[in-house]
């Protein structure tokens, strides 16, 4: 089982940015990779960024050049947020591979125009 817990969200005006956080805990050895998905009101949930154990990332086409995910060790993994825009309001996600696929509960950012 892993627990993932996420943190970082919050208000911030369009132009700005925020980092967001996800600290990993229990069976983490089993972990392939981690990424962060978004779900915006009235959306269907879409993956963001993703990163794998050895470090080979991907994006949305809608956040290259302005969101960088990274992690520190194998427990803790990041998301640089830079140039928010309105349209990347919405409740983010933090997503494991592992023996399954685990969420945590999600955290909300709200970028005001």
């Amino acid at each position: 089982q892993v627990e993932l817990v996420e943190s970082g969200g919050g208000l911030v005006q369009a132009g700005g940015s925020l980092r967001l956080s996800c600290a990993a805990s229990g069976s983490i050895f089993s972990i392939t990779a981690m990424g962060w998905y978004r779900q915006a009101p009235g959306k269907q949930r879409e993956l963001v960024a993703i990163i794998t154990s050895g470090g080979i990332t991907n994006y949305a086409d809608s956040v290259k050049g302005r969101f960088t995910i990274s992690r520190d060790n194998a427990k803790t993994v990041y998301m640089q947020m830079n140039s928010l825009k309105p349209e990347d309001t919405a409740v983010y996600y933090c997503n494991a591979l592992g023996a399954t696929s685990y969420w945590g509960k999600g955290t909300l950012v709200t970028v005001s125009s």
